[in-house]
């Protein structure tokens, strides 16, 4: 039976919010405590649930430079026990991403945490990143949330940011490639970097594409999504939207989320 976002969001349109932890334990740049990575995790958490999200999704966005495909025991433990604490503070469905892409990590981290979905930014084909040449996992990732029971969606990034595609580029294709052979749960289309638009005729190609798939699968806008554009994003046929970095302090992604910024965006929303 297909995921339904729907079911899991309990809106046909969903903002999920970022939370950009900073630097983990065994980062470069780690700094100050444990404690006070929960004290920002909990701030953020309470600003992006009170401003009206409808889930949260942590990263790992502080562990530069990040592993390519695995990173070390200690980020799993860490990013776990973030994650349960998380879940255990809010309401509403927790997501997990593993930089750069570790969606083996981001599984496990997601069934111990109580997280409902993960995002994987190369789930099928190679990208060639500043981490080297990255490439997706799709039959591992399945065949393991098969082995540890794991009741979580997979949402796959199409043309990941931050990336150039190996081999095919045509939007189309790699679409067909990420739902039908990839078997992702909803994909993500993205501008070329954090904070960047995403183009509309980018959603509405993979949009199209998917009508001419019949594939009943949710598309999400994953960068550059404001309470100017937010609307338009859902007018070409997006489903939803993942928003970090405008909804921070002084639009700045590395910045504790602003309360405003939040309530701004989620009543800017307009259902066509």
């Amino acid at each position: 039976m297909p995921w339904s976002h729907r079911d899991t969001f309990e809106t046909a349109h969903p903002i999920v919010g970022m939370i950009h932890l900073p630097a983990l334990p065994g980062s470069p740049g780690y700094e100050g405590t444990r404690d006070a990575i929960r004290t920002r995790l909990l701030e953020d958490a309470t600003a992006l649930e009170t401003g009206g999200v409808d889930a949260i999704m942590l990263e790992n966005f502080g562990d530069t430079p990040f592993y390519p495909d695995s990173v070390p025991k200690t980020t799993v433990a860490e990013m776990a026990a973030l994650t349960t604490t998380l879940t255990s503070a809010v309401d509403v469905p927790v997501g997990v991403n593993v930089l750069r892409n570790d969606a083996e990590a981001a599984l496990a981290v997601a069934a111990a945490g109580g997280a409902a979905f993960v995002r994987v930014n190369v789930h099928v084909g190679t990208a060639a990143t500043d981490q080297g040449l990255l490439e997706g996992q799709a039959h591992e990732t399945l065949r393991l949330r098969d082995r540890i029971d794991a009741d979580v969606a997979i949402l796959a990034d199409l043309h990941v940011k931050h990336a150039t595609p190996v081999g095919d580029t045509d939007l189309e294709q790699v679409t067909l490639e990420t739902v039908v052979r990839g078997g992702a749960d909803g994909v993500i289309v993205s501008g070329s970097g954090t904070g960047q638009i995403t183009p509309l005729e980018d959603i509405e190609r993979v949009v199209n594409a998917l009508e001419t798939l019949e594939a009943h699968v949710p598309v999400f806008v994953g960068s550059g999504v404001t309470p100017e554009t937010i609307t338009d994003c859902i007018a070409v046929g997006a489903d939803g939207v993942i928003v970090g970095t405008a909804l921070k302090e002084a639009g700045q992604t590395t910045n504790p989320v602003d309360g405003a910024r939040v309530e701004e965006l989620c009543t800017a929303i307009q259902v066509p």
